[in-house]
């Protein structure tokens, strides 16, 4: 391999190849639900861009979280293939009425992690019957590819130790445990299915181990 060589004939120093996630910018963020700080992070191992919204003095221990998976289509379509809009919303309502709390907006995580073309494709086979597992496994993708040793950067960068944590899926807490996170409670999230979504949620109970004991209540739709 040849050597660069700078100006006067000196050699270049290599570069370094940053790693980790990099804090970048702290900015107010008026919202209708309160208040927040948008925190920005550069992920340099996978090239993301990712915020942090902080309400109040989060303090270290027992920190309300939600971890949000980016979801185009709920997030900002208001789809109702998912629950993940209402989720945001809920969870973003919630830490302002806390008092004190983050929700860790995880970009790179649409469609569980197989981004938005595939998951729009995942979507045209459910049309035709398949569950959001058949599909995915019918493309050739994985099930569940998100990763969530981000989040737990961040929540370190953020000073927090131990937080209760806004979800219905297990492997969420799993993964913070495995990131040095403790959790201290895993509190529900729970959105009141409508008839587009219920199968939707059905097969992540079923299938992928959500915890969404209200469906039993919902017998009634298809």
């Amino acid at each position: 391999m040849t050597e660069k060589v700078g100006v006067l004939g000196k050699k270049s120093a290599p570069r370094t190849q940053r790693s980790g996630v990099e804090r970048v910018v702290n900015a107010p963020l008026p919202t209708v639900y309160g208040e927040f700080r948008a925190i920005g992070y550069l992920d340099h191992d996978r090239g993301d861009e990712q915020v942090a919204l902080v309400y109040g003095e989060i303090g270290t221990e027992d920190v309300l979280t939600r971890l949000h998976s980016e979801c185009l289509t709920g997030d900002a379509f208001g789809s109702q293939h998912c629950e993940c809009g209402d989720q945001l919303a809920s969870a973003l309502r919630a830490v302002v009425a806390e008092g004190r709390g983050i929700v860790v907006y995880l970009r790179g995580h649409e469609g569980r992690g197989i981004g938005l073309l595939a998951k729009l494709r995942a979507m045209a086979l459910q049309a035709e019957g398949l569950d959001t597992v058949e599909a995915n496994l019918a493309l050739g993708l994985p099930v569940d590819a998100r990763d969530y040793g981000v989040a737990a950067e961040i929540l370190h960068d953020l000073g927090v130790n131990s937080v209760r944590l806004m979800s219905n899926n297990p492997r969420k807490r799993e993964a913070l445990l495995r990131h040095g996170i403790q959790v201290a409670e895993q509190v529900p999230l729970l959105i009141p299915p409508c008839e587009n979504n219920i199968t939707y949620l059905r097969t992540k109970r079923e299938r992928l181990d959500h915890h969404l004991p209200h469906l039993d209540a919902v017998a009634h739709l298809s």
